[in-house]
């Protein structure tokens, strides 16, 4: 069976807008233990949408890879679940 990883995004440097390269992701708002809960996002047929939790602004663009985003260290990749992979 093959799994669809979702990509996690969070906005740890407080910026405005993080472009993504997905519709369908997760908000964790800062980098832990200040994260918030870590919520799915779909944009649906929109290409923008705020962030309940900590109302961070998310474009999505089409040119990006599925699991990229501008700024690019905005991503996060938990370790714990590399570390069971």
């Amino acid at each position: 069976m093959a799994e669809k990883s979702i990509p996690h995004f969070h906005n740890d440097r407080g910026v405005r807008v993080i472009e993504v390269g997905a519709k369908e992701f997760m908000c964790i708002g800062a980098l832990p233990p200040f994260d918030h809960p870590h919520i799915f996002i779909d944009m649906g047929d929109e290409n923008e949408t705020v962030c309940g939790y900590c109302s961070t602004l998310y474009r999505y663009r089409s040119n990006l890879a599925p699991g990229a985003c501008m700024p690019e260290d905005c991503r996060w990749d938990d370790p714990e679940a590399s570390a069971a992979a």
